[in-house]
């Protein structure tokens, strides 16, 4: 049997949907299959320049509130503390409808839960929501480590900001028709971002998707969804609505590494989180058939379970050919492991007992020492932290683009710091992947797009204190517009995988000129794509209406930041960008148009002098694009960048095939 989501708008504002409500929608219209949705799973702040010592409006940011749609949250971790806040902002309308237990302060002033009993609490069992929210409004809390891992100050991007926690993810995944009712409640709270580190496997139809619709309510209302792109690197994300902020995954300055002190001197690195530490005692190594008496020799070099001798492992060191299983050799009473990490460079995780991840090459170093050696010993080290002089790089497990539903629409949008983030956890929660693992950390070390994601809501939350009447395009824009440039040969799929680039806090308060796009925009966008009336108003949640004899504008036309064009693979192309900006900058200001051209392409601006004479007067301009051709599954990029001696506002050009 199907379970179908029943929706019959977004609310008025102010107003909430009670349970003899319900029951009369159940007798209208259906709209789509419910979806189970995933969640997409310090050092970082000072890494983009925001740090304690910056220029903050803390009596605005005081009356800022984020909105967090997640796993709930752990109101007695001290990122979440109330000390020194005074009562809600005068605009709050929400509640606290947190369940049995649970209550709310003057930091996190609302709260809610859409999860069936037993998870009838917004408590938060997964650490997943602590993590998220106190990373986007988290209070300044100094100390903070993964038991002396990280240490250091915790904070969020807006730590004077507000929090409502809103919960629609438990064991079983995240309902999406909790996720749409959440959306329509937060808007009615009052609150003024929303983060949601949730997504689907892939992009569906928008009109099917319920962070989608949810989204396009608050962006109807004022307010800036951001969503993590998700963990399918390199598959292709499925966060791709354009009134939304897609958020990619990218590392910091900071490394987390640990080591394999080898009995012959020397060292092999690898990367985890290792809190353990062997005080210099050294173990011996086994492997393969040497852990096992009754499995194949493949099966015990991945330490499959039932495959690691508790009398054999314990007190040595094993070697294994797979990461998931280290919870088999704790658990056979090994003294540490060395585990084979293919996937993922440069990303660690958690483990349960004293090892560390290695490459191929170096597990295979290892256990070229092994046998050549009579008695191999060795000891793993304490993680500690190390510069990567390399970041910003967009790790592997982050989604990519195109986009699959509008490809001329880039997506991501923009990347942030999602790797190795320490941030506040709930003691419910497992501390690792393995399940017995009976440590209770206050705050942990995780990595996701679901870290990046409230990151770049922090940096919204940070633009709106000082621009409180900003749309949520305007403040997109800033962030977009003003991001670091990314290095491409450090990311093969470039903008695929960073979108505009890396987030920059300090920058974006301050980005000169912006791209608006309204509500208006996206009906006559989502019309031109072929949404009739219906779809367009199960997304609206209204009775939008298609605009009467309007042209027939391809989406690569909305006034979007960044500029993308999907073209037949090997022909000639041109392809022209209309676009608009607003002066937010300075009132008499001359911006002159310069392209970081690529040789593939041929760019043209016309005209490439825009001239204000006052704040928020409006220029519009074209870009035009040539070129010969462009292999099938390729992409071809440059930049457009605007500037006025002072700001440089920033929009990348992609053409793919």
């Amino acid at each position: 049997m199907q379970v179908y989501i029943v929706y019959m708008g977004s609310l008025p504002e102010g107003e909430y949907v009670t349970s003899s409500q319900h029951q009369n929608i159940l007798q209208e219209v259906v709209v789509g299959r419910c979806r189970t949705l995933q969640l997409h799973t310090t050092r970082s702040w000072d890494f983009m320049d925001l740090n304690l010592s910056i220029t903050r409006k803390r009596s605005v940011e005081s009356n800022l509130i984020v909105g967090v749609i997640d796993t709930g949250i752990w109101p007695e971790s001290e990122s979440f503390s109330d000390e020194g806040f005074g009562p809600a902002p005068k605009k709050w309308k929400g509640a606290c409808n947190g369940g049995k237990n649970f209550t709310c302060n003057n930091k996190i002033i609302g709260a809610r839960y859409y999860t069936p009993a037993p998870y009838d609490t917004a408590r938060d069992e997964e650490g997943h929501g602590s993590h998220t929210a106190s990373t986007a409004s988290g209070n300044e809390v100094k100390d903070a480590s993964f038991y002396g891992v990280g240490q250091g100050t915790a904070r969020g991007g807006v730590p004077s900001g507000r929090i409502a926690a809103y919960k629609v993810c438990f064991p079983g995944g995240c309902n999406s028709a909790g996720v749409l009712g959440a959306f329509d409640d937060a808007i009615a709270d009052g609150v003024d971002i929303i983060t949601i580190s949730i997504g689907g496997d892939s992009a569906v139809d928008f009109s099917e998707d319920a962070i989608s619709i949810g989204a396009f309510h608050a962006m109807a209302k004022g307010v800036l969804t951001l969503n993590s792109a998700g963990n399918s690197g390199p598959g292709l994300t499925a966060s791709v609505a354009p009134w939304l902020m897609s958020v990619a995954a990218s590392t910091t300055d900071r490394l987390f590494v640990d080591k394999v002190a080898l009995g012959n001197g020397k060292a092999i690195s690898g990367y985890s989180i290792n809190s353990f530490a062997m005080k210099g005692r050294r173990f011996p190594l086994v492997y393969g058939k040497e852990i096992s008496e009754s499995c194949q020799e493949l099966s015990s070099q991945e330490c499959n379970p039932g495959c690691v001798n508790g009398s054999l492992v314990k007190g040595k060191i094993v070697i294994c050919q797979s990461f998931k299983n280290y919870p088999e050799v704790r658990k056979a009473g090994a003294a540490g492991t060395v585990l084979l990490n293919n996937e993922f460079d440069k990303v660690s995780f958690v483990v349960s007992l004293p090892a560390v991840a290695v490459s191929r090459d170096s597990l295979s170093s290892l256990i070229s020492y092994k046998e050549s050696t009579k008695t191999p010993v060795a000891e793993i080290l304490k993680t500690e932290a190390v510069k990567d002089f390399d970041a910003p790089v967009v790790v592997g497990f982050s989604s990519r683009g195109p986009n699959a539903i509008v490809p001329e629409i880039l997506k991501p949008d923009i990347s942030a710091p999602g790797v190795d983030i320490l941030a506040a956890f709930s003691p419910l929660a497992q501390a690792s992947i393995d399940s017995e693992d009976k440590r209770k950390p206050k705050y942990n070390i995780i990595s996701g797009t679901s870290m990046s994601c409230p990151h770049a809501a922090g940096v919204a939350a940070y633009v709106k204190s000082f621009h409180p009447d900003w749309s949520p395009s305007a403040i997109k824009s800033a962030i977009m517009t003003t991001a670091w440039a990314m290095n491409s040969s450090k990311n093969t799929e470039a903008e695929f995988a960073y979108g505009s680039g890396h987030v920059n806090p300090v920058k974006a308060i301050n980005p000169g000129l912006v791209y608006e796009t309204f509500k208006q925009d996206y009906i006559k966008m989502l019309c031109n794509i072929g949404y009739d009336e219906s779809k367009v108003r199960i997304i609206s949640g209204d009775d939008s209406a298609c605009p009467k004899g309007s042209d027939k504008a391809p989406p690569k036309d909305l006034n979007y930041p960044s500029m993308a064009a999907q073209v037949s693979s090997g022909k000639s192309f041109v392809v022209n960008f209309p676009r608009t900006v607003t002066n937010v900058g300075v009132a008499n200001s001359t911006y002159r148009a310069k392209v970081l051209q690529n040789l593939k392409i041929s760019i043209k601006v016309v005209p490439d002098v825009l001239s204000f004479k006052s704040l928020n007067e409006k220029k519009s301009f074209s870009v035009t694009v040539t070129g010969k051709g462009v292999p099938h599954g390729a992409i071809v990029s440059a930049s457009l960048v605007w500037s006025d001696g002072n700001h440089w506002v920033r929009s990348p050009i992609v053409v793919h095939a």
